[in-house]
């Protein structure tokens, strides 16, 4: 995961799978929550800051599109800071940052101002708490890592869940000023989270530091200046291409149903409250669905093809919006809401899952970072080309429909790409055998075999490489069979010869009528 100075020492060590790790992952489970849930929480307050402000609600909207903007668009800073400085010190200085900017908001005297501290200082450090937290469960987690995932990605419903109504709560008692004063207090948990991220350090580093203190140092200088802060040598692997092409088309698509399902039960003519409860349904099968994903992504038949499964759930949403675009009553609405839970929260559970499988874990802060970018465009392109698509057709039917073709083609590129061209490198490797034979001397032989040869040459080659094998074996039984000849014989004559001169060295010194000097003795 990039040279991290913090976390130079996990590099070759074993993922612990659980331990502290479980701590981390509490951790990673409010950061998501924040990460996701507070854009949407936020716009509990649009009511009041429109009347405030004398603004529109377009105007207000501008708030949860700069914060998810910052999210997205700031991973390649991201990276850069965590390789630099580590997680753990990024992170908290994002809780600080993320704070910061509601407190900020909360003296605010027009909505430029809102626009810069919530969406711009705000968003910014929920970035730096997003992006460093799910580094730090990869390098946490291994064999239990979809699981891992799975439950991480659980903090988003949950938090939507509890933020929405706490910040009506706080809207009523308080007003806006009051409630996004006491939300970035309670941003501040950015922080203790942030403390959480230990630099997980390698049983060999702990053993050989104190040997290996003074060179260390030495080292780390001549490394550093070597060390890459954003890795762009991921965009030469074809699986790192294909899946940043298809999770960029899927995101113009994918928040596009939960930002419009609301609406389009309004306008059938259903009250705000059955309509609102829509999302809460939403929310709810959303929470159980990610870390059931989790589970089934962990599963030793499953795991090696996690890379279609991920294509599966982006399909299975896609249909999923194709469907509900036909809907012309509440009941077929909250049915559309079920499904699109499910198939919302597999991709949410799965999507890092896959990306820390294709690029490794050396490699994935850079990677995530390059992704978000390219998903930060996608992100500010396709709910303002739904409205758009809305406002020119006045018919909800088109903006699913659009959002669904877009996902469904996403998960085609997914699958097709990596069946085509992941499938044909595997096996044009494979043509390639390697036939290994060992000796008596422990001596290894590698010898390749090409693709096209046919069943009579293997069996000859075959043959031949155990006739050589052979040859040499009895050549060195040979040779250690005269060796053990001549050792047998002269040990004897070392023998005698020994025993002889202790005898005549030793008769000098009881007699003593002989020369003390043991040659003129002799």
């Amino acid at each position: 995961m990039g040279g991290v100075a913090a976390d130079v020492g996990a590099e070759g060590g074993k993922a612990p799978d659980g331990g502290w790790g479980w701590a981390v992952l509490s951790g990673c489970f409010v950061i998501t929550g924040f990460s996701y849930a507070f854009p949407k929480a936020v716009s509990v307050f649009f009511k009041e800051l429109i009347r405030e402000f004398g603004v529109g609600y377009s105007d207000t909207a501008w708030i949860s599109s700069i914060l998810l903007a910052m999210l997205y668009g700031t991973g390649p800073l991201c990276s850069v800071l965590v390789n630099r400085f580590g997680c753990r010190p990024v992170m908290m200085v994002g809780g600080l940052f993320a704070s910061l900017g509601m407190i900020l908001a909360s003296f605010s005297t027009s909505i430029i101002h809102i626009y810069l501290s919530t969406g711009v200082i705000t968003g910014l450090g929920l970035a730096l708490n997003f992006q460093p937290s799910l580094i730090m469960l990869n390098r946490y987690f291994s064999e239990k890592r979809p699981l891992a995932n799975g439950l991480s990605a659980a903090g988003s419903p949950v938090a939507l869940c509890c933020l929405s109504p706490l910040g009506q709560v706080l809207q009523d008692q308080y007003g806006w000023r009051g409630g996004f004063l006491i939300l970035g207090g309670i941003l501040l948990n950015c922080c203790v989270c942030g403390a959480l991220m230990r630099p997980l350090v390698a049983p060999k580093a702990l053993k050989s530091k104190d040997l290996k203190q003074d060179n260390e140092e030495g080292t780390e200088k001549k490394k550093k200046p070597n060390a890459k802060l954003l890795d762009f040598s991921v965009f030469k692997d074809i699986g790192f291409l294909i899946y940043t092409v298809a999770a960029s088309i899927m995101v113009l698509g994918l928040f596009v149903p939960p930002v419009f399902v609301v609406s389009y039960a309004k306008e059938l003519g259903n009250e705000d409250t059955k309509s609102a409860l829509l999302l809460t349904i939403l929310g709810f099968i959303d929470i159980f669905a990610r870390p059931t994903c989790g589970v089934i992504a962990g599963l030793k038949w499953v795991r090696p093809h996690c890379v279609y499964l991920l294509s599966f759930a982006m399909l299975f949403n896609g249909i999923t919006d194709l469907v509900g675009s036909q809907a012309k009553d509440y009941a077929s609405l909250v049915v559309f809401c079920i499904f699109f839970g499910i198939s919302y929260g597999m991709v949410g559970a799965l999507q890092f899952e896959v990306l820390m499988t294709i690029v490794g874990t050396e490699k994935f802060s850079s990677a995530i970072g390059l992704v978000l970018l390219m998903e930060a465009i996608a992100v500010l392109v396709g709910p303002p080309g739904a409205g758009r698509l809305l406002d020119a057709t006045k018919d909800y039917m088109w903006v699913f429909l659009l959002a669904g073709s877009e996902v469904v083609l996403s998960a085609v590129v997914l699958a097709t790409c990596n069946f085509l061209f992941i499938r044909n490198k595997s096996s044009a490797s494979a043509d390639k055998l390697e036939c290994i034979t060992v000796t008596d001397d422990a001596k290894t032989e590698v010898c390749g075999k090409p693709a096209d040869m046919d069943e009579q040459e293997e069996k000859g080659a075959r043959e031949g490489q155990e006739k050589e094998t052979k040859e040499e074996v009895i050549k060195e039984e040979e040779e250690e069979t005269d060796k053990e000849a001549v050792e047998e014989v002269r040990p004897k004559s070392i023998t005698v010869d020994s025993q002889e001169v202790e005898r005549f060295l030793k008769e000098p010194q009881q007699n003593g009528d002989m020369a003390t000097n043991p040659e003129t003795s002799l």
